[in-house]
């Protein structure tokens, strides 16, 4: 009888570190759920989204750690390289367009805003103003050159040829009425060129810090439907990783939605 209790016994101390030792492993894998998230944005609205972002991921127990760029490039690069885990600041066009040129294994894993691309000018009150031999600033990268251009065409005062997109380029102007001399600037410097040029493309997010807003300021300004949504992207590898798809969710929750609506009031728009 002694025997058979101090087998159960034995079974039962056996039996609880078993529990123990499972309870610590589901500690761990809690801690790792909560690990810092390193997320890339560039200045402006991008960078006030996840802001909020931030105090709303905290109360899911997921720290967010945002990193502040003030160039297209960097945040690309520094995904690839493993210094951040993800980044929030370009649209679908332009990651496709860096994927294909640099052979970056990013994706984007769902889509956060729109900024809308506007044509300004200190010069002009309206686009009919225009004079012949204008000086207009465009951005220098490929993608958001092309909307530029496809903007100026909407405007009518080019025609691309075969109505060229995404891939569009100063050497696809087939009709140029008012002779339109295109400058290409890095996107970042057009706002402040303003001065300098007759019109200027700017994207949004350096629109509003230069205290330019699309919807009132800008001659002309993409609508809701234009096809530049920005995304978030994390190396290829890491498109299954729950922790990042949560960051996602959260973004894309009924509070980020009412805070992009309220704060922007129509220059920055949900793209979800």
């Amino acid at each position: 009888m002694k025997l058979s209790l101090s087998k159960a016994l034995a079974l039962t101390l056996i039996a609880a570190a078993i529990i123990f030792t499972a309870g610590c492993g589901s500690s761990d894998t809690a801690s790792t759920d909560k690990k810092e998230v390193k997320i890339g944005v560039t200045a402006g609205p991008h960078a006030e989204v996840m802001d909020e972002v931030v105090k709303e991921a905290a109360k899911q127990g997921i720290t967010l750690k945002v990193v502040e760029f003030n160039d297209y490039v960097q945040p690309n690069t520094a995904l690839a390289q493993k210094d951040l885990d993800i980044n929030s600041f370009q649209h679908q066009p332009y990651l496709d367009n860096i994927v294909k040129k640099q052979g970056l294994n990013l994706k984007s894993i769902g889509k956060t805003i729109i900024l809308p691309m506007g044509v300004f000018s200190h010069k002009y009150k309206n686009l009919s103003d225009v004079t012949s031999g204008a000086r207009v600033a465009i951005p220098n990268d490929p993608t958001n050159g092309a909307r530029a251009l496809l903007l100026l065409q909407t405007a009518k005062l080019i025609k691309l040829q075969d109505g060229k997109t995404v891939d569009a380029t100063v050497q696809d102007i087939v009709e140029n009425p008012k002779d339109l001399q295109i400058v290409e600037l890095d996107a970042a410097q057009i706002a402040r060129s303003l001065d300098d040029m007759d019109l200027a493309c700017v994207n949004t997010n350096y629109a509003i810090p230069a205290g330019l807003n699309p919807q009132k300021d800008s001659l002309t300004v993409e609508d809701k439907n234009s096809p530049y949504a920005n995304v978030f992207a994390v190396r290829t590898e890491d498109t299954d990783n729950e922790t990042y798809k949560k960051i996602v969710a959260i973004y894309q929750s009924e509070p980020i939605r009412k805070f992009i609506e309220e704060h922007f009031r129509g220059s920055v728009l949900p793209a979800f």
